[in-house]
């Protein structure tokens, strides 16, 4: 095995260090004039806190000249968003009007976008490997096979909140040899291997999943229930066994659980008897199927109520195990084998050209550009095909080839290789093959369809009117649901929803999944119907179930189903502040969390993340139990804030988690923490008084402008796999200024984005 990472290893090397792509110029980049930034506003509001004597927040700027950029754009953007937070001055000092506040950074963003315009550099992403998502996508669209990567490879790590970073995507032996296994799975997999050894797949329900409901996507009249889709090898007979609460099994001998016909199983909505003892043996075709488990309710209740509310308490399903194959019969005609195997030989002679067809086609798209049959990748996929022992038939050859295909560093990796006879430091516009790998990793965390292939290989991609046009078609595709699933999910943190465990006699995982889907709807819903990306902050709908509705006193709400509904004006639940999800993730196990709810507002909404604690400073509200009885977390955090180490943040973040104490750790609104009356009451660093979630909304509506700002730096992070860096500022703003012409629809924060010289080129590095 370790000669396999070796091998691996070089092959790595190889090609990272391949002949560079030819040159081509980059986009014409043009900024407007604008009057110089006002020293005399610097002097007259900033200089008193920030100089070089008192250096407040580690910032000078009395030795600085605010005319004079060149080498000091880090400091200016810094100066810039804390004057459009309304960070700066604090409150209390000297306030400047807010039209010369603005003017003031307005003319100091012009000074930069021309300074970043006069040194283009659009940055240069390391190596960027796959991560474990963009993996299991690529598989999906390369071979028609959902598979499960998470057992496969490991983790991966993030850096400015996402997982696709490059800088992180590192690559150790212990990863290679995961590759090396996974390749080997999956190509059995897509082709059906008839000598695969039996196999045992477990699903387990959540201990915390309540099963006295009915669960959305289960026929109506069950109640509780799993439905997995599970992969199965070859056209064969598996054993199914349905485990119930308790250890009882259903489908097993009598005594073990009750009758058949109180249990549903199907397969793919075709309902399966069980009978006999022990594991019920079941024939079923090769393929991903859906498979559905659930009891059946037969208590008689009242009302049309009574498919959802079920009095009867019985236990429910635990889990569904999976054994085989036994008695295969073949391999079944499956979507993966039909994607793979476009030709068939007729005789031996045959079956080499068909071999080159199928892996020319194969290495294309899961190389990301065209891959002549004669060419060298064909040849080396071939010498595969070739060494397979003499017994086995061109399908084995087949396997080995797809095998080798899933281990190539062209495949692991996206190479965007840096022309020769361009100089260090430059930059230099990326070929329109590496553009749609970056366009379709950005919106689909997978490769190129043939379409943006194909466009990209006429050489129209680079076209303004076809960009425009791929990515709005892009947009419409289903595998946009990777933004969904993957940016949203980072950013907004609907990934650590799964490991909340608030201490609630309410909270279970129905009501986690339903928050997490409300989230997850809403976005969506921005996305597709191409919305203004404020509606975040104030959206007039929101998607709820029973389950959820009831957890925000929403009447008339019935059954699993998620459903839009209107919100009024006035709701608390308007916007991302109102859902549960955030709120429980903001919240510590036992109580509601200010601190990290305005942390996460300051971070994610107005672009300003508060440093970390000094050391040695104790966090611990609840450290004297005494104190927790008789005072409210209000009362605890002004303690804490009394400590001047502890006031200069504070003061920023607190205010704005104070707003949202209505909420309690899970979401739901109350008015009274313990004993005491909810105060929601506060004002913001600008002196903005704010009381409850609904002026706080508005507050933050009225600084609309810096959240889409954030969310576009946040975007333009995760499209092009790296951390911005305050030269990456000017684009952003080039993002939002276009944006505003458009209403700020998603689609054009999109398209801001792919324009952007960060996205479309690169800086040749000096290595």
């Amino acid at each position: 095995m370790t000669s396999r990472v070796l091998w691996c290893a070089a092959i790595v090397f190889a090609c990272a260090t391949a002949p560079a792509l030819t040159q081509s110029q980059g986009p014409d980049v043009r900024t407007s004039a604008a009057a110089p930034p006002d020293a005399a506003f610097l002097k007259q509001y900033c200089v008193s806190c920030h100089n070089a004597r008192v250096k407040s927040g580690g910032l000078a700027l009395d030795t600085l000249d605010p005319r004079m950029l060149d080498g000091h754009a880090d400091v200016w953007e810094k100066v810039v968003r804390k004057l459009r937070t309304g960070m700066m001055p604090p409150d209390g000092a000297p306030r400047p009007a807010a039209a010369a506040r603005e003017t003031f950074a307005a003319s100091l963003e012009s000074a930069l976008d021309r300074l970043a315009a006069r040194q283009l550099d659009p940055g240069a992403p390391a190596l960027h490997r796959l991560n474990r998502a963009e993996y299991a996508n690529v598989i999906r669209d390369l071979l028609a096979l959902d598979v499960d990567v998470s057992a496969l490879l490991p983790p991966d790590d993030s850096a400015a909140g996402f997982d696709n970073i490059a800088d992180v995507l590192t690559v150790s032996p212990a990863l290679i040899e995961g590759y090396i296994a996974a390749a080997a799975k999956i190509s059995r997999l897509a082709l059906g291997d008839p000598s695969i050894g039996l196999d045992r797949a477990v699903y387990r329900v959540p201990g915390d999943l309540s099963q006295d409901v009915h669960l959305d996507g289960l026929p109506l009249g069950t109640r509780g229930g799993i439905i997995v889709r599970h992969t199965f090898p070859l056209d064969a007979e598996y054993d199914l066994q349905v485990a119930q609460g308790g250890g009882a099994r259903l489908g097993g001998p009598p005594a073990a659980g009750p009758r058949a016909e109180d249990l549903y199983v199907a397969i793919d909505g075709a309902r399966v008897a069980i009978q006999g003892r022990g594991a019920t043996r079941i024939r079923v075709p090769a393929g991903a199927h859906t498979l559905a488990a659930a009891p059946v309710v037969r208590t008689r209740t009242t009302g049309a109520d009574g498919i959802f509310h079920v009095n009867a308490r019985t236990p429910g399903i635990t889990q569904v195990v999976i054994s085989g194959p036994f008695n295969v019969t073949g391999p079944g005609d499956t979507p993966s084998r039909r994607r793979v195997l476009i030709c068939s030989p007729t005789s031996l002679a045959d079956e080499e050209s068909c071999a080159k067809r199928i892996l020319s086609t194969l290495a294309t798209r899961a190389y990301r550009r065209p891959i002549a049959e004669s060419s060298a990748d064909v040849q080396t996929l071939l010498e595969f095909f070739r060494a397979r022992p003499q017994s086995a038939g061109f399908e084995f050859g087949i396997r080995r080839a797809v095998a080798r295909v899933l281990v190539d560093p062209q495949f692991l990796f996206r190479m965007e290789r840096e022309p020769a006879g361009v100089a260090a430091g430059a930059a230099y516009r990326l070929t329109e093959l590496d553009l749609a790998s970056r366009l379709s990793f950005f919106l689909w965390s997978s490769i190129p369809d043939d379409q943006l292939r194909e466009a990209a290989v006429r050489g129209v991609l680079k076209e303004p009117a076809e960009l425009e046009r791929q990515v709005r078609r892009m947009l419409a595709d289903p595998r946009a649901e990777a933004l969904v699933n993957n940016f949203a999910g980072q950013w907004l943190y609907l990934r650590e929803l799964k490991n909340a465990r608030p201490d609630s006699p309410d909270f279970d995982a129905n009501l986690r999944s339903s928050l997490q889907r409300e989230t997850e709807m809403v976005f969506r819903t921005i996305v597709q119907e191409d919305r203004s990306v404020v509606n975040l902050l104030d959206s007039d709908f929101t998607f709820v179930d029973e389950r959820l509705a009831r957890h925000y006193g929403i009447p008339g709400v019935l059954g699993s189903r998620m459903r839009r509904i209107a919100l009024p004006e006035d709701s608390p639940r308007r916007g991302l502040l109102g859902q549960g999800s955030i709120l429980t993730l903001t919240s510590a196990a036992n109580r509601t969390s200010p601190v990290v709810r305005g942390k996460w507002i300051l971070e994610n909404v107005l672009g300003a993340p508060p440093p970390q604690p000094p050391p040695g400073v104790e966090t611990n509200l609840e450290k004297d139990p005494e104190q927790v009885k008789v005072t409210s977390l209000r009362q605890r955090l002004e303690l804490h804030r009394a400590s001047p180490t502890c006031a200069a943040c504070h003061r920023l973040i607190d205010p704005v988690g104070l707003a949202l104490e209505n909420f309690d750790n899970t979401g739901k609104w109350r008015t009274m923490d313990g004993k005491t009356p909810i105060d929601a009451s506060s004002q913001m660093a600008d002196g903005t008084k704010i009381n409850g979630p609904e002026s706080l909304r508005r507050a933050l509506l009225a600084r609309s402008d810096v959240f889409v700002t954030v969310m576009a730096e946040k975007l333009l992070t995760y499209a092009t796999g790296r951390a911005m860096r305050p030269e990456d500022m000017p684009a952003v703003r080039g993002i939002t200024g276009a944006m505003a012409q458009s209403g700020n629809r998603f689609s054009s924060m999109v398209l801001g984005v792919v324009r952007t010289p960060q996205f479309q080129m690169r800086t040749k590095t000096g290595s």
